[in-house]
């Protein structure tokens, strides 16, 4: 998917909203055990609930390598089943020496190989562009480099200083060399929704993967203000909020639900900033 094809959803939907499937079958509602495969059971669900309110859906790939063979079974099946038309991010914030990138590269870009084929991928920056670089050799990829995140612990570094700058400043300012913002995007917590403005002076022009938003208590508006650019230029990630707002057997319309009270503040922010 394109950046203008991904802005287009956006306003049609008007929505910047992504579904994190951060699946967990310890979690998920008890009647649906009896199915085959509970977890691609659930997933299905919540995206026939929520695919008219969201353009990107997120699993978190943890959840699935946890369950073994399995989970990557429902992990392919997942992203066949979601919509052509909604980006897809394997949240795997994968990153290693270029050999070994280029095989995580291939798992997640390359059907031919692995039966999957994600618009991108997140991935970790610390060991440089050569780590990165591979996944970035996929046509029509995306690559997610994770900037600034929610956790308390992104001030051990991500905060540091060096010489003049923040450590994920320079983390900015160097990766967006690597690729235009037509391959490249940042993940940047909404829990960071102050700093924004900030990092919007040194990539303006590039799409924000932002979690943080419900559950940790991010404030979607403080984002939309201080993070958003004239294509939008943000997907604001709801993962626990939504796909546990019940479980019970209404879960899925529980998720819809949610998503729509998101969706419905998104095309008052798009409204309002764009």
């Amino acid at each position: 998917m394109t950046k203008e094809e991904l802005f287009k959803e956006i306003k049609g939907k008007e929505s910047f909203l992504c579904v994190g499937l951060d699946t967990d079958i310890k979690k998920i509602p008890s009647h649906l055990m009896k199915e085959k495969d509970p977890v691609f059971e659930f997933n299905k669900q919540i995206i026939d609930a929520t695919e008219q309110f969201a353009v990107s859906y997120k699993p978190n790939i943890a959840f699935y390598e946890a369950m073994g063979p399995k989970g990557w079974e429902s992990l392919q099946k997942t992203l066949e089943y979601i919509p052509k038309n909604c980006f897809t991010i394997a949240d795997a914030k994968r990153g290693d020496i270029g050999n070994t990138s280029s095989l995580y590269a291939r798992a997640f870009f390359d059907e031919s190989a692995s039966g999957m084929s994600f618009d991108s991928i997140t991935v970790a920056p610390y060991m440089g562009e050569d780590s990165v670089k591979p996944f970035l050799d996929f046509d029509g990829k995306w690559v997610i480099l994770l900037a600034l995140t929610s956790n308390p612990g992104s001030k051990d570094f991500q905060q540091l200083s060096v010489g003049d700058e923040k450590l994920y400043e320079k983390v900015l300012r160097t990766s967006s060399q690597w690729a235009d913002s037509e391959r490249l995007m940042y993940v940047v917590g909404a829990t960071k929704a102050s700093l924004l403005k900030e990092i919007r002076a040194i990539i303006p022009n590039h799409f924000l993967l932002v979690p943080g938003v419900g559950a940790q208590g991010g404030s979607l508006e403080e984002v939309a203000k201080n993070g958003m650019n004239k294509e939008c230029g943000l997907l604001v990630n709801s993962s626990r909020g939504i796909i546990y707002a019940s479980n019970g057997a209404d879960f899925s319309q529980s998720a819809a639900k949610e998503a729509e009270k998101l969706q419905v503040q998104m095309a008052g922010l798009l409204e309002q900033y764009l």
